[in-house]
């Protein structure tokens, strides 16, 4: 919560701790959340009439799981390919991978709303570009990025931390579609 509220004291501390520990204390356990909500919020939807509705809130609570994991993976490995070539920074993996574990906080919370009131959609949308902020604060204090590139570092990051749960959840829906 304290990356909500308050981000720039929230990096400070998620600097001094150690860089696997946003796997098991809250990638992993957000992501969870996130797909629970999902499914609740299907079956709601949905109602609890038959195999369909359960095999409907499934197949979106994976949709909404390997689209998170796998969005965070591969925004983490973009995200450290553009500190290396447009930032001319050192290769760190597991710095990269804590720093969008715990700026995609906002996409994770929207996510877990949305899953149970999904009529709060629109309003989630817009709210999800509060991860520019997140990622502001956090570019200097983790990732060492300079002044001169925070601007253009915040953009790049923030469209890739949106855009590939995005893209992979569009992927999976239409394989899914396709399969069926």
């Amino acid at each position: 919560m304290l990356l909500i509220s308050s981000p720039a004291k929230a990096w400070e501390e998620i600097r001094l701790e150690d860089r696997r520990k946003v796997f098991i204390a809250f990638v992993y356990p957000m992501i969870g959340l996130c797909g629970l909500s999902i499914f609740v919020g299907s079956l709601l939807a949905k109602g609890w009439g038959g195999p369909e509705s359960f095999q409907y809130a499934m197949t979106q609570c994976c949709a909404v799981a390997v689209s998170l994991f796998g969005g965070y993976f591969l925004a983490a490995y973009l995200i450290n390919e553009m500190r290396v070539r447009m930032f001319t920074m050192n290769s760190d993996i597991p710095l990269t991978q804590q720093f969008a574990g715990y700026a995609l906080v906002v996409p994770f919370l929207l996510q877990i709303i949305i899953g149970i009131l999904p009529d709060f959609n629109i309003i989630g949308l817009l709210l999800q570009f509060y991860i520019i902020y997140v990622v502001w604060e956090g570019a200097p204090v983790l990732m060492k990025v300079e002044d001169k590139d925070r601007l253009k570092f915040t953009i790049l990051s923030s469209i890739l931390l949106i855009a590939c749960p995005m893209l992979i959840q569009f992927i999976f829906n239409k394989l899914t579609m396709v399969l069926n």
